[in-house]
């Protein structure tokens, strides 16, 4: 189930929400059954947006940052789902080692892995973090501004098995996103759990296969809850081999956002919708570069692209050609200290253990906050424990919102198992 947190959002409960609350007792049957069949990423964190007409995931992360966000109330929920999930792998586990990304001076990235650390360690089990950076040689403690430390140590590459000094891990966590390649020292590791797999790397990962799993599931969820999926799927297209810098493939670009534009405003006038509808374009492969594009209307391709040859003509960098996506815009209508916000979901095996709201003062509703200057507001568990006291009128206790987030980030997470088992190398197949 999802815990009980306070969401940024008291208005009255909307006919999606509505749904969704209702059909509760089928919603824990469907995940029970996909569970069964299907095997969850190790860990996941999935960018929410709520529109209030729609509710989508707009980003999922199996290298998930910022653990360090969650409250100390969240703890426990954490430990449990470690537990669950080392449990299920490596029964028998006592040596966990993290690796963490190579920028490892971050301090703020680094509180995050501190935060892996204490949660497996309250789990039950030895817990080291060794660094594949070439430039950590010896061990290197580094201490947090908020009082905590975190030593990095060298790793050490046997013919069969990863692991430190005097320190041999059954299971190895990955919390490094793999966007700058596969480094061989992860490979063909033997009698050793690698978590997540090597294919959930942005070497390998597409977001394109991820959005094909998750339209496909949210199709079956619709069917089970009598909606429409476009309530709480975001439509999408790819459009390949683009250079915005170079100049290549800008029409196949320009047709790709104005058909998508065309199919959103068909759905917001089917509902009623006054808003102006926009795509989001990004690159298919996690790579940020190119960063995030807002996009309301297709002519402002042309002029976007005419700027970025500029640039690049200026610093003589133009890039290679890459495959977009072109995702459907969702607005998000939270709001946290007067700023912009969207709820972050955090899970670990199967479980929903947090999450907290990504806030950004100075962007609009339909732009992405995922961007300097964000803030992060951990989120709280409800004061009361929201059981109806004996006695009472139906209804007069406050219904969870933040359950409704919880199904869509489980959702983007089967999508996810589904994904991983499309792209798994060794995966047997059948003719």
């Amino acid at each position: 189930m999802v815990p009980h947190l306070v969401t940024a959002l008291t208005g009255p409960i909307n006919e999606l929400e509505q749904r969704v609350l209702d059909s509760t007792p089928a919603i824990e049957r469907w995940f029970r059954l996909e569970w069964m069949e299907h095997t969850p990423p190790f860990y996941s964190a999935v960018d929410i947006r709520n529109a209030g007409f729609k509710l989508a995931p707009v980003d999922t992360s199996l290298y998930p940052g910022g653990w360090n966000n969650l409250t100390e109330d969240m703890l426990p929920l954490a430990v449990q789902a470690a537990q669950a999930a080392i449990e299920k792998i490596c029964p028998e586990a006592r040596n966990l080692l993290v690796i963490p990304e190579n920028h490892s001076l971050n301090t703020f990235y680094l509180a995050n892995v501190a935060r892996l650390v204490r949660i497996f360690h309250m789990a039950g089990l030895n817990v080291r973090v060794g660094s594949i950076d070439p430039a950590i040689k010896s061990p290197k403690k580094i201490e947090l501004p908020n009082g905590e430390s975190v030593c990095l140590e060298p790793v050490v590459r046997t013919k069969r098995r990863l692991g430190l000094k005097h320190f041999d891990p059954c299971t190895i966590l990955l919390n490094n996103d793999l966007s700058a390649g596969t480094p061989g020292i992860l490979e063909d590791l033997h009698e050793q759990y690698l978590l997540p797999p090597l294919h959930a790397g942005w070497t390998v990962r597409r977001k394109s296969n991820h959005l094909h799993s998750y339209e496909e599931i949210s199709k079956r969820f619709g069917k089970l809850l009598g909606i429409d999926p476009w309530l709480i799927n975001p439509m999408y297209s790819r459009a390949a081999d683009v250079s915005i810098t170079g100049g290549q493939g800008i029409d196949v670009l320009t047709s790709h956002v104005d058909a998508l534009l065309t199919r959103v405003r068909r759905k917001y006038k089917e509902y009623g919708i006054n808003e102006k509808p926009f795509v989001v374009v990004k690159t298919d492969d996690g790579s940020t570069g190119m960063g995030v594009l807002t996009v309301r209307d297709a002519k402002e391709i042309e002029a976007l692209a005419r700027r970025a040859q500029a640039r690049a003509a200026e610093t003589e960098e133009g890039r290679a050609p890459q495959d977009l996506i072109v995702q459907e815009g969702v607005l998000t209508n939270e709001r946290v200290h007067n700023g912009v916000a969207e709820p972050v979901v955090y899970m670990m095996d199967r479980y929903v253990v947090g999450g907290f709201y990504r806030v950004h003062a100075e962007r609009n509703p339909d732009e992405n906050l995922n961007l300097p200057g964000a803030s992060f507001v951990p989120l709280a568990f409800s004061e009361s424990a929201h059981l109806p006291q004996p006695g009472a009128k139906p209804g007069a206790s406050a219904p969870n919102r933040f359950y409704m987030y919880g199904v869509i980030g489980r959702l983007a997470m089967v999508a996810a198992s589904y994904e991983l088992e499309a792209t798994d190398p060794d995966a047997e197949v059948y003719e």
